[in-house]
């Protein structure tokens, strides 16, 4: 059993590893075995030495729920009563769930799976508030586990199905937890102006729309506008960084853009 450590409010960092980052995404349902390598070395030394206490993981869908997602056509606006679609698009996320779990296990991470699907809802339809639950989560903090969250299929009045993006998670849970600090890793250093520059900070999306294009590859989240939108939303910092910051922000640093 895995030693009971107290987790007090404000403590918990929350970490979003993005689809892009740890997935091929243009490659349905291929891993990016190095990049998740990568992550795991870094959240298994964070923890190690103590830089970080309480953790939440929360990952993407990459090439695994989006591929689904896009070819039954669900969206987080557009649901689905069909079975087979629903469970083609959390299948391949349990699945993906399961590879990282198993490479956080290999280096002796508390991993533990919390799966958004079966405790998460919009019970008033797709404009309306995501009710997810915090109890599970917040609960396996305290007894010093690793809550592994991710982009999954949500029940949603009047629309069956719909999807939940991770970084709607990431919110949901930085705001419940009372998180210290929240970070998203993705392929890119930072948000970028229209000359590819990393920008440093900021404050409202307004500001930075031009150069909030969303991704090339398959996304039914809504790409880089949605996540600072979802990010700007919090009152905890927040940082968007590239694989090369992921260190950096577990030592407490801001590396790439700081959102809010």
């Amino acid at each position: 059993m895995n030693e009971h450590r107290e987790t007090g409010a404000g403590d918990t960092v929350v970490l979003k590893l993005g689809g892009s980052l740890i997935t091929e995404k243009d490659r349905p349902e291929t891993l990016d075995g190095e990049s998740l390598a990568d992550a795991c070395d870094a959240v298994a030394a964070a923890l190690s030495e103590g830089t970080v206490d309480g953790l939440v993981v929360v990952h993407g869908g990459g090439s695994f729920g989006h591929h689904h997602a896009s070819e039954h056509g669900v969206s987080t606006t557009t649901g689905t009563g069909d079975v087979g679609a629903v469970m083609d698009v959390h299948g391949a996320m349990t699945t993906l769930n399961q590879l990282v779990l198993a490479r956080l296990h290999e280096r002796d991470v508390p991993a533990v799976p919390v799966h958004p699907l079966s405790l998460a809802a919009r019970p008033d339809g797709v404009n309306g508030e995501l009710d997810l639950p915090i109890g599970s989560t917040a609960t396996l903090l305290e007894e010093g586990f690793v809550p592994v969250l991710h982009g999954d299929g949500v029940a949603t009045a009047d629309a069956g199905v719909t999807v939940v993006s991770g970084d709607e998670i990431v919110v949901e849970l930085a705001t419940a937890l009372d998180a210290r600090r929240v970070g998203v890793c993705s392929t890119v250093p930072g948000v970028l102006d229209g000359d590819g520059e990393v920008i440093r900070r900021i404050d409202t999306v307004e500001a930075v729309a031009d150069a909030l294009d969303g991704s090339d590859a398959t996304d039914v989240s809504g790409g880089m506008a949605a996540k600072v939108r979802e990010l700007l939303a919090l009152d905890a910092p927040a940082s968007v960084f590239g694989a090369d910051g992921l260190v950096a922000f577990l030592r407490g640093e801001e590396p790439g853009t700081r959102i809010g």
